[in-house]
């Protein structure tokens, strides 16, 4: 159950750390807490299900900190910080972010959203398989009951969000997707203008993890004004 999950806490504000660790303590969660990115990463055991990242930090960014996480593990990551311009929501889920919230933030919805991270991930990384599932598309090999994507055996690090996105398109092939219909199934939440842009970033780095030719995606395809799709 996410309840019983552990979150690792990065903030170099004790106030906000405190905060965080209150309400996350009071839903049943284990929190683990840690005040910049080498102590985040030293605290980053396999037991950690969720990370909440700060972005301004000292030595290095949330940024920095997100993407090291990422060459290790596709827990969510959820940013947690002031810095509230497009750029910077763009570029937190460009380095791996799976979703953002904005300093003051409401603990409900705080909550809301760590819970709505875990849930879809515990799905995406710890189901049981009932019967065994696996497509081809090129020469990539999905296995549907594990998550895992693969190319001549190495396996591709898709993180739980990129993953649900790339699964809705491929189970339903050929049939055009837009933004708003693939942002209000995966992260069911109203779409919003900027959700727009989440949808962008997340199909770019399916399509750098996935395609040879980024000029000319083989796998994702783009119909102008309308949506994606899979062949």
């Amino acid at each position: 159950m996410p309840e019983n999950s552990t979150i690792l806490v990065v903030d170099d504000d004790p106030e906000i750390r405190e905060i965080i660790h209150i309400l996350l303590q009071r839903e049943g969660f284990a929190v683990q807490e840690a005040t910049d990115a080498d102590t985040a990463l030293a605290r980053l055991t396999p037991e950690v299900d969720l990370a909440i990242l700060d972005i301004m930090m000292p030595e290095k960014s949330g940024f920095e900190l997100c993407s090291e996480i990422r060459k290790t593990t596709t827990i969510p990551i959820l940013f947690l910080t002031a810095k509230n311009q497009d750029t910077d929501k763009a570029e937190g889920f460009t380095c791996g972010g799976d979703d953002y919230l904005i300093k003051p933030f409401s603990s409900i919805e705080l909550i809301s959203r760590v819970k709505a991270l875990l849930r879809r991930y515990l799905i995406y990384q710890k189901q049981e398989p009932a019967s065994k599932k696996e497509l081809r598309l090129g020469d990539l090999y999905i296995d549907l009951d594990t998550g895992a994507v693969s190319r001549s055996g190495e396996k591709i690090a898709l993180t739980s969000m990129e993953y649900q996105v790339f699964r809705l398109l491929l189970l339903n092939r050929r049939k055009v997707f837009s933004a708003k219909e693939i942002y209000e199934y995966i992260w069911q939440e109203p779409f919003l203008p900027l959700s727009n842009n989440t949808i962008m970033v997340h199909i770019k780095n399916l399509r750098r993890k996935l395609e040879k030719d980024l000029g000319r995606p083989q796998y994702i395809r783009t119909v102008w004004g309308k949506g994606y799709y899979i062949e």
